[in-house]
């Protein structure tokens, strides 16, 4: 039975390897989708049982948790180095979420300056008429786990972010400096 499980299980598998740039492309495209979507689906079924603020507390966990071990795997896996705002900046370009959401970033003396004109949760909350959820927490502390594992000086500051009032043409805004 187990000899027939592995035989299957091999069947089924993928070599990443063999595909060409088109399908692996896509396969990539279709892969982050459905990242979001799971992220999207345990919020709301969440929200739905526990009520809003048990939501987010959960969520604040979960993205705490994630941004740290997505900065030491990205550090590891794709030999980011650099420390203070440039390691920071490597990073997010190998951030699924960045890559998600296209954060704009301006980077000037002393500071990286994070804008999301694209938020797909809130948007979709929006066209559902559910209104935005509070994700400034949630963010906040994802960005420090995952600025503490690049840099301990790196500080995050939220501008703004949902709750808080914003431009239509932009969700939230992030200042990232070292401290």
């Amino acid at each position: 039975m187990l000899d027939q499980i592995k035989s299957d299980i091999k069947e089924i598998s993928t070599d990443f390897s063999k595909m060409d740039r088109t399908d692996l492309l896509k396969y990539i495209e279709f892969m982050l989708k459905h990242l979001r979507y799971v992220d999207a689906f345990w919020y709301l079924f969440a929200e739905k049982k526990f009520g809003s603020e048990a939501a987010a507390t959960l969520n604040e966990e979960v993205w705490a948790t994630m941004g740290k071990i997505v900065a030491r795997d990205i550090k590891e896996k794709f030999n980011v180095h650099k420390k203070g705002l440039d390691g920071f900046l490597q990073v997010q370009r190998y951030y699924y979420w960045a890559i998600l959401t296209r954060y704009n970033v301006e980077k000037s003396d002393g500071e990286l300056i994070i804008t999301v004109p694209h938020c797909p949760p809130q948007e979709a909350r929006l066209k559902k008429d559910m209104g935005e959820f509070n994700c400034k927490t949630m963010h906040r502390r994802e960005f420090e786990a995952m600025a503490g594992e690049i840099d301990e000086r790196i500080r995050v500051e939220c501008i703004f972010a949902p709750p808080d009032p914003h431009p239509t043409d932009i969700f939230c805004k992030w200042r990232i400096t070292i401290g």
